[in-house]
């Protein structure tokens, strides 16, 4: 009980989350970045890029779709990077870190990728996309999103263009082009539903990222999405699970696609505190995870989320709400963030000596940031 009353002190001491950011208390806690994902539309918006833009905020920032293959590469030979340079060119200009997304994908696929090939015809075609993209970024990009869903639900490789022409072997073929053309990213493997430990999709994963690194590729890191729901997404322990399996193959973790919707709108103020939690425990099961660097949201506001474009009469999924108000999730993960980086939570991890503490100090920090997030939000 002392030292809880302690870190929730300190964490009131060091400031309120109205005053301090994601960014500045991620980097504290011990994590490299916490980042949003930026899309063109909102490139015009003042009141949405001064948030984008604010360091403290965002360590990092990701095209959302400027760099997709769709629009990179429309016509076959034929490239442009107005859309992906735009967004590339604020993190120049701000020094955020840029992740980049996404080389190789089955979705904003252009018609021509899709028609049949032979496996030479596409290994061509993937190698000449990956060379002129990624070369085009060179030396910009933190980390890219090589390969992007490369397996379905059911754990059997997507039936995509690139698998129909060359099996597994695109997603080998794709990693070694981007390592020739970019070395100094760090290279991602990205997915959706596989965060939850442990389901058909993840064991298939973690299958395919042996099986590609075996035929000498090189895979840094996986990316997580985390498109969730409130009140039923992936508890911290479910999450560390993944991570821990996660970690045995690659040297990078992180959540890189966060949203948590909410299934029936207008959110009430419990679902809201719902949401808070369920934030809570993705950038809690971040935090005691040691290979996990970073967190990126699918961009921060509720006017940008395409949530309801997708998900008919759901939404309310971002940190912010339309009229860039924050909501309790946000005051909750500052606040989460605070006491990790007052209780030196990551530097406690990092030892394997000090497992068993570390494991009683994530118990700790729990019970502190909900007891400061509910003071904070009746405040």
């Amino acid at each position: 009980m002392i030292r809880l009353f302690q870190l929730l002190v300190l964490a009131i001491t060091l400031g309120t989350p109205a005053t301090c950011q994601l960014d500045k208390w991620a980097k504290a806690a011990g994590l490299k970045y916490f980042g949003t994902a930026v899309d063109n539309p909102a490139l015009n918006n003042q009141g949405y890029m001064k948030i984008a833009r604010d360091t403290d905020e965002f360590g990092s920032i990701t095209p959302a779709n400027g760099q997709k293959w769709s629009n990179t590469e429309s016509s076959q030979g034929r490239f442009s990077y107005g859309s992906g340079d735009a967004i590339a060119n604020i993190a120049k200009q701000t020094g955020q870190l840029l992740r980049c997304h996404t080389l190789v994908w089955y979705n904003q696929l252009p018609g021509w990728v899709s028609s049949s090939y032979s496996k030479d015809q596409m290994q061509r075609i993937i190698a000449t996309h990956i060379q002129n993209v990624a070369g085009h970024y060179k030396g910009q990009c933190y980390a890219w999103d090589v390969v992007n869903e490369a397996v379905e639900d059911d754990g059997k490789m997507r039936q995509n263009p690139m698998y129909k022409a060359m099996g597994i072997d695109y997603i080998t073929h794709s990693f070694k082009i981007a390592a020739q053309t970019d070395p100094t990213a760090k290279l991602y493997y990205n997915d959706f539903n596989i965060e939850r430990c442990c389901n058909a999709k993840i064991n298939a994963t973690y299958d395919m990222i042996k099986t590609v690194k075996a035929a000498g590729a090189r895979i840094d890191g996986i990316g997580m999405q985390g498109h969730s729901r409130v009140g039923k997404s992936p508890s911290k322990k479910e999450l560390k699970d993944t991570m821990a399996k996660f970690s045995q193959v690659v040297d990078e973790l992180a959540y890189t696609e966060i949203d948590i919707r909410h299934l029936k709108l207008p959110a009430s103020a419990a679902d809201n505190q719902q949401q808070a939690k369920d934030y809570l425990e993705v950038v809690g099961a971040c935090l005691e995870a040691p290979k996990c660097v970073g967190i990126t949201v699918w961009d921060f506001t509720d006017q940008y989320s395409w949530i309801p474009g997708q998900y008919s009469g759901e939404g309310e999924a971002c940190l912010w709400d339309r009229s860039y108000n924050k909501k309790p999730a946000y005051s909750s993960i500052v606040s989460l963030l605070q006491s990790a980086a007052t209780a030196g939570l990551r530097s406690a991890t990092s030892s394997p000596t000090a497992a068993v503490t570390a494991r009683a100090d994530a118990t700790a920090e729990v019970v502190v940031v909900t007891t400061l997030a509910t003071v904070l939000a009746r405040a």
